[in-house]
C-alpha cells in the first residue's frame, strides 16, 4: 500500500467510526454495491468479432421505402 492509500484508509475509518450505527450500515451497503458492480464489469463476456459471420443477412430492398399499407395498417 502506498502512503496515500493508507492516509485515505485511515481517514475513511475515522469518519466511519464517527457515524451512528445506522449510517455505518448504509455505508457498508453502498460499499458492497460498489464491489458487486465492479465485479460484474470485470466478469462481463467480451465480444468476439465474426462469431456469427454469415448467420444474418439483409434483403436487397432493405433501404427501399415502405408501402403505405405498412403505415396505415391496411392490408
Amino acid at each position: 500500500m502506498t502512503s496515500q492509500m493508507i492516509d485515505v484508509t485511515e481517514t475513511l475509518i475515522a469518519k466511519l467510526q464517527s457515524l451512528a450505527p445506522e449510517q455505518q450500515q448504509t455505508l457498508l451497503d453502498f460499499a458492497e454495491f460498489l464491489v458487486q458492480k465492479h465485479t460484474q464489469i470485470q466478469t462481463e463476456q467480451k465480444r468476439v468479432p465474426d462469431l456469427n459471420r454469415g448467420e444474418i443477412w439483409m434483403s436487397e430492398d432493405f433501404n427501399d421505402p415502405l408501402p403505405d399499407e405498412f403505415w396505415t395498417g391496411e392490408q
